[in-house]
């Protein structure tokens, strides 16, 4: 039962730093621009070869799989079309959003967590700014940002490793198989898994900042905050692409 009182507070939490976040967001000032290109470094370009990395090798497993279940019905020719739309919804925006969360997030927290046990934190309180605006508005507008833009090209990548093992094992052309992953995804589809990866980048970015905000300890906390993240935001990942995956399909 306390478990579960402590889980809600930390969720209450999070919701009011998300609303504090949102308002800075939205209010004239918006969000200093060099903080905010630079966090989109950190978070989009220094993560797109785990993006690539990810997204190619598990095209190439699905594959392979697939074409080898489906080789008894004498329907390894269509292994694109169900690759393709397995990316493209659930695993490009979901494994995207685990691994570079766990990456991202634990960052966040490093950074804000070693400046706030060596409060740095309050220093920029008591000099009259917000910690709000300097440090987290930009790694949340980053994150949900760069995390679509990454998905799309996980996308692109699963499919090809997927179309490479393809045309190796079932002997089909490059062109058959681009012509059923045409026929196969619509515009929703894409649409469906780059929505998830919004969502999906204002939680990393807003549990990574929460748990480096409410980190004590020194540096032994740090670390343990760290990890925390990491599994705070897999966790959220998975249980919140179920339940946007329910949501989606319901319209």
């Amino acid at each position: 039962m306390s478990a579960a009182i402590k889980l809600l507070g930390h969720i209450g939490a999070v919701t009011r730093l998300s609303g504090r976040t949102f308002r800075v967001v939205f209010s004239r000032k918006f969000v200093d621009r060099s903080l905010l290109s630079a966090q989109m470094d950190h978070a989009g370009i220094g993560s797109w070869s785990i993006a690539v990395l990810t997204a190619l090798f598990t095209g190439a497993v699905m594959a392979i799989q697939f074409a080898d279940g489906l080789e008894p019905y004498g329907a390894s020719l269509y292994t694109g079309k169900m690759v393709s739309l397995g990316i493209v919804r659930e695993l490009g925006p979901t494994l995207t959003a685990v691994l570079v969360g766990g990456r991202v997030g634990a960052g966040f927290t490093a950074e804000i967590g070693s400046m706030n046990v060596t409060e740095q934190v309050d220093a920029i309180s008591a000099l009259g700014a917000d910690p709000i605006e300097k440090l987290v508005a930009p790694r949340v507008m980053a994150c949900i940002i760069m995390l679509p833009l990454l998905t799309l090209l996980a996308d692109f990548v699963g499919c090809f490793g997927a179309m490479l093992v393809v045309m190796t094992d079932v002997g089909v052309t490059a062109t058959f198989f681009i012509e059923q992953v045409l026929d196969t995804l619509v515009i929703a589809d894409l649409l469906h898994g780059l929505a998830k990866a919004t969502f999906f980048g204002y939680f990393i970015a807003i549990v990574g900042c929460y748990v480096g905000l409410n980190t004590r300890g020194g540096t032994e906390g740090v670390g343990r905050s760290t990890t925390d993240t990491v599994v705070a935001i897999s966790i959220t990942v998975l249980v919140s692409n179920f339940l946007l995956t329910k949501l989606f399909l319901s319209f």
